[in-house]
C-alpha cells in the first residue's frame, strides 16, 4: 500500500450475517429477523480476522459508522466491534442508525422467492415485453429505483462532507456501513456515479467486507478497491 493510499479515507461496507430468510432465498426488506447461529459465527470470524488495531478495519481510524436499524444489522455491528478501548469508545459515540442504509423495501414481494415474484407479476399482467429487473423496475408497494437512489445519494453526501477535510491525512476519516446485500450493492453503484440499474455484476456474501475509496486522493474521483493489501504486521519484540 502506497503512502498516498494510507492517507486517503476509505468506506468499509459490511453485509450482515446469514438469516433464515436469506438462507432460503426469500427477499428480506422491512421484516425484522435475527441472525442464525451460523450468521453470528460468520461475523465473529470476520471480526477476529480483519478487525482490530493494525488490521484491515482498524477502529482507531474510524470517524463515523452508519448502521441499518434492522436487528440483523445491529447484531452484526455489535459482533463486529472489538473489546472497548479509549479509541473504540470514541468511535462508538459516532454511530448513526439510519433508514438511508436500510434494505430495499420490497413491498408486495417481501418474503417471496424470485420464482414466486415472477409468477405474481405475471398474474398481474406485468412483464409481457421484458423480464422483471428489481434494479430497474423496483417493487410494487415498495420502493422504486429513484427512491432508493435518493436516500443513498443523501448518505453519500454526508460521507463526503465527513471525509472532505481529511483527504490528505489530518486524522482518522474512515467510515463504516453495516447493512444488507442489495442496498450495499446499490450503494457501490451510486458511489461510482452509476445508476442503480447499471449492469455492474457484483456479489457480497453474508459477513463480507468491501472497501471503497477515492482515486488519486481526490474526493471527486470515487473508486473501489479491486484488491487491497493488508497492513504490515509488526514483529513482536522488535525495537
Amino acid at each position: 500500500m502506497s503512502e498516498q493510499d494510507t492517507l486517503t479515507p476509505n468506506v468499509f461496507l459490511v453485509r450482515h450475517g446469514e438469516t433464515e430468510w436469506a438462507k432460503s432465498g426469500r427477499y428480506t426488506g422491512t421484516t425484522d429477523i435475527e441472525l442464525t447461529p451460523e450468521g453470528a459465527a460468520q461475523i465473529s470470524s470476520t471480526a477476529a480476522t480483519l478487525v482490530g488495531t493494525g488490521r484491515l478495519l482498524d477502529p482507531s481510524r474510524l470517524r463515523h459508522t452508519f448502521v441499518s436499524p434492522r436487528r440483523r444489522a445491529k447484531r452484526t455491528f455489535k459482533l463486529l466491534l472489538p473489546s472497548p478501548s479509549s479509541s473504540a469508545a470514541e468511535w462508538r459515540n459516532s454511530v448513526t442508525y439510519t433508514d438511508d442504509i436500510a434494505e430495499w423495501d420490497y413491498g408486495d414481494y417481501e418474503g417471496l422467492k424470485a420464482g414466486e415474484i415472477t409468477k405474481l407479476r405475471k398474474e398481474r399482467g406485468l412483464d409481457r415485453e421484458r423480464k422483471w429487473n428489481i434494479w430497474r423496475d423496483g417493487c410494487e408497494g415498495g420502493e422504486s429505483m429513484q427512491q432508493v437512489s435518493e436516500r443513498l445519494d443523501r448518505l453519500i453526501s454526508q460521507i463526503r462532507e465527513i471525509q472532505r477535510p481529511h483527504m490528505n491525512g489530518g486524522g482518522p476519516a474512515n467510515v463504516l456501513l453495516v447493512a444488507h446485500g442489495l442496498i450495499l450493492r446499490c450503494f457501490v453503484k451510486r458511489w461510482l456515479n452509476l445508476s442503480v440499474d447499471s449492469p455492474l455484476q457484483m456479489m457480497l456474501a453474508p459477513g463480507a467486507i468491501a472497501v471503497l475509496s477515492y482515486k488519486n486522493n481526490n474526493i471527486d474521483e470515487p473508486a473501489f478497491h479491486l484488491g487491497m493489501a493488508l497492513p504490515f504486521a509488526e514483529e513482536s519484540g522488535k525495537e
